[in-house]
């Protein structure tokens, strides 16, 4: 027997945000758009959880006024991508983004552990092609921060950040953004 090749949609942010207007889809549903793809969120255990919340707190104190923590709320990357990263740092006032999700952020963590591949992989390439200087993994499968600067934005795929390295619990980290702010990572790992 033939095999028939499946066939795949891709979808814009429009046509999500449509989804979403319409009640196909939920605003607390756990999907992200990636890439045009709709992809299902991984559920939270608790650490993944008390990392967030932990990296939200060393993150508010390192960037301090004019800046907004935002915890998984969605950034608009571009026609086919909105993701909702676990914190993302912008500059502003929450009233800013009444219009839109912001277009960039100053700093985008994700904390990882069942999605350790798709945060190295997959957001990686989407927080390069837009520019998002300062990427960070609090990967907790390993108990480090994985730290991606210098991105180089090189179409769908080819898209990267040039220096990636990876920081123990006993190293400071500097935020590109906040260069007078050291954050110890121990502090962002539960």
């Amino acid at each position: 027997m033939r095999e028939v090749p499946i066939r795949t949609r891709r979808w814009t942010r429009r046509e999500y945000g449509r989804l979403i207007d319409v009640g196909v889809l939920h605003e607390d549903d756990a999907i992200e758009l990636l890439d045009g793809r709709l992809i299902v969120a991984e559920p939270q255990h608790a650490p993944h959880a008390t990392a967030i919340d932990l990296a939200g707190e060393a993150l508010r104190q390192a960037f301090g006024p004019g800046w907004r923590v935002r915890v998984q709320l969605p950034l608009a990357l571009g026609p086919n991508s909105e993701p909702e990263p676990d914190l993302a740092v912008v500059r502003g006032n929450a009233r800013d983004f009444l219009a839109d999700h912001p277009a960039t952020a100053a700093l985008v963590v994700e904390v990882a552990d069942a999605s350790l591949r798709l945060d190295r992989m997959v957001k990686a390439r989407i927080y390069a092609r837009a520019g998002i200087t300062d990427y960070w993994i609090v990967n907790l499968v390993d108990r480090v921060v994985e730290v991606h600067r210098d991105p180089v934005s090189a179409g769908r795929r080819g898209s990267r950040y040039r220096y990636v390295s990876t920081m123990a619990p006993d190293d400071r980290i500097v935020p590109l953004a906040a260069p007078f702010a050291s954050i110890v990572i121990a502090d962002l790992l539960p």
